[in-house]
């Protein structure tokens, strides 16, 4: 999703980032507002490819059986984010512990403790989901980051996190498999061509 900053003028006592981000969601319904390194980003709704590729995307996650038992897979969920004192985010698709409702933050947003993966599907935007969440998931020592690189034609896997970044980056191209590691909770496979296919606009 395309996402630009945003600043909100205020009277009297400054707000904080979190009533601006609320105050933006409410004026800006259906968009998806984010703190990452202390900035607010709005980013507006998805078109049909990104939404089919989520689609795509979960079936085999819900094949794999991750959807029942002890896990969960869940789309546009918050995770919190160890980064700013309110900096959070909500990634397109996320694998997560069957717990999560024990473990709310602020803001209805989650501890990254119980996210073993998370997925986001790139707009005209792409740079934040390649860098500023790359940094951020990393903080939050995220296990499994996805990126569908609708841009460039890639999806990346990015494994051990770092304090600053993935010590593991692997780029796949269309006609390679990615195979997901098995600390998701299942084996799960993905087509790279098939999913970049689904996330482009049909002619």
């Amino acid at each position: 999703m395309s996402a630009a900053a945003v600043e909100h003028p205020c009277d009297g006592e400054p707000e904080s980032l979190l009533e601006t981000a609320n105050w933006l969601m409410e004026q800006h319904p259906g968009y998806r507002v984010e703190i990452i390194g202390g900035v607010v980003t709005v980013a507006p709704p998805p078109d049909g490819p990104h939404a089919r590729a989520l689609t795509k995307l979960m079936r085999p996650f819900i094949a794999a059986g991750l959807d029942d038992g002890e896990t969960e897979v869940l789309q546009g969920i918050g995770l919190w984010l160890p980064g700013g004192p309110e900096d959070y985010a909500i990634p397109d698709l996320s694998i997560v512990d069957a717990d999560l409702d024990e473990h709310v933050i602020e803001n209805n947003c989650y501890d990254p403790a119980v996210f073993r993966l998370v997925l986001e599907v790139t707009s005209s935007n792409y740079n934040n989901d390649l860098r500023n969440k790359v940094t951020a998931y990393a903080e939050a020592k995220i296990p499994v980051y996805v990126i569908v690189n609708r841009k460039h034609g890639r999806v990346h896997v990015l494994t051990e996190p770092l304090a600053d970044g993935y010590a593991s980056h692997q780029v796949y191209a269309p006609g390679q498999q990615v195979t997901l590691p098995a600390s998701i909770g299942a084996e799960v496979t993905l087509d790279v061509a098939d999913l970049l296919k689904t996330g482009q606009r049909r002619k």
